[in-house]
């Protein structure tokens, strides 16, 4: 298994709505171009035949905190260690850029992934709904 990451890779926006897609997320047309700018980058992780086989971005507040946000890895190329490098890759980038601290939500399923695999460790947190219903 050949994966090519890149830190700052080329991707369009038709690329992560068909990754988004492809492991039955809802893709928001228009979203990669709206968000990029807004990055302090993002990783791409790409097949031997140049397919986007997995991305995540890193949002920052231009200081010492950057924001690990939507990583996706195609769902048949789950569970080969994808996730795991991006999360690597994206921690370095922000790392390199200054960044002090690395940020995280996710699902309480995907607590094992952060935690064992990638490193992360739990903090208390408060998340407040702005829009839509719960």
């Amino acid at each position: 298994m050949e994966i090519d990451y890149r830190w700052r890779g080329a991707l369009t926006d038709s690329e992560l709505a068909d990754l988004t897609r492809s492991h039955g997320g809802d893709a928001d047309p228009g979203w990669w171009d709206r968000a990029a700018r807004h990055s302090l980058g993002w990783v791409t992780a790409r097949t031997g035949d140049n397919a986007l086989a997995g991305f995540v971005n890193v949002a920052w507040d231009g200081g010492d905190h950057a924001f690990l946000l939507d990583p996706k890895v195609r769902s048949e190329w789950q569970h080969r260690g994808i996730g795991t490098e991006l999360v690597a890759r994206a921690a370095y980038g922000a790392r390199t850029a200054g960044c002090t601290w690395l940020h995280v939500d996710f699902e309480d399923r995907l607590a094992p992934f952060y935690f064992d695999a990638c490193g992360f460790r739990a903090t208390t947190a408060g998340l407040l709904r702005l829009r839509g219903h719960g």
